[in-house]
């Protein structure tokens, strides 16, 4: 995997597994707007896609309503959501690896970037990362294209074949297609197998321990 020069990493189920603090968040939120869901199970299609995207697609909130639901769930996500999550095994090595070999790592995410900033600073894992590049707090550039689009005009040096994206669900996929990078697709996140290949990424790995034999070697 020589040929990669930068390497963006998405958060929520790719570096972290994020389910228990999104999951109780959108509960937050919703028994606010006197929906009552006992099922957390059921609420992790809320990791990846943008919060507006999917309080609007799972629930068919108007735009009040949706806007209104997001404050909600971030009153609950910055005090305890965002601490309710796991690094995954083995990410630490990886990142390390990459960071030795003069890799470009940066974090792309839908969260709102000072909350990924957060997240990235509470695991320590700040020390290998160049970037950050999530979304505004008003719901602008919360699209994956336009996340890897804007990380694409800070580092113009480098041709388009030398990015990559990883990610666990079609979002960050289709956003490499997008803006033409090369895609990871990992299958130890969130999106389905069926979800993830019909978005069609470049590569497909099962684990944490495929994706470092891939980008590092055995």
């Amino acid at each position: 995997m020589g040929k990669y020069k930068v390497i963006l990493f998405d958060l929520d189920g790719t570096l972290t597994d994020p389910v228990v603090g999104i999951t109780k968040s959108v509960q937050y939120a919703l028994r606010k707007m006197d929906i009552e869901e006992p099922n957390l199970e059921k609420l992790t299609c809320f990791i990846g896609p943008p919060l507006h995207v999917s309080f609007a697609e799972f629930y068919s909130f108007t735009e009040e309503q949706t806007l209104l639901a997001v404050k909600h769930y971030r009153e609950r996500f910055k005090e305890k959501g965002i601490y309710e999550n796991v690094l995954y095994d083995g990410m630490v090595p990886l990142l390390k690896a990459l960071k030795e070999q003069q890799y470009i790592l940066v974090v792309a995410t839908s969260k709102v970037t000072a909350f990924a900033e957060q997240i990235i600073k509470y695991f320590q894992l700040d020390e290998y990362f160049d970037k950050i590049v999530g979304s505004n707090f008003d719901g602008t550039r919360s699209a994956k294209g336009e996340i890897i689009q804007y990380i694409l005009a800070g580092y113009q040096e480098f041709p388009k074949d030398e990015f990559v994206m990883i990610g666990d669900r079609k979002y960050d996929v289709i956003g490499a297609n997008e803006t033409g990078v090369d895609s990871i697709a990992v299958k130890y996140g969130y999106g389905s197998i069926e979800e993830l290949t019909e978005s069609e990424p470049t590569q497909i790995v099962e684990s944490v321990e495929e994706l470092t034999a891939l980008l590092v070697g055995a």
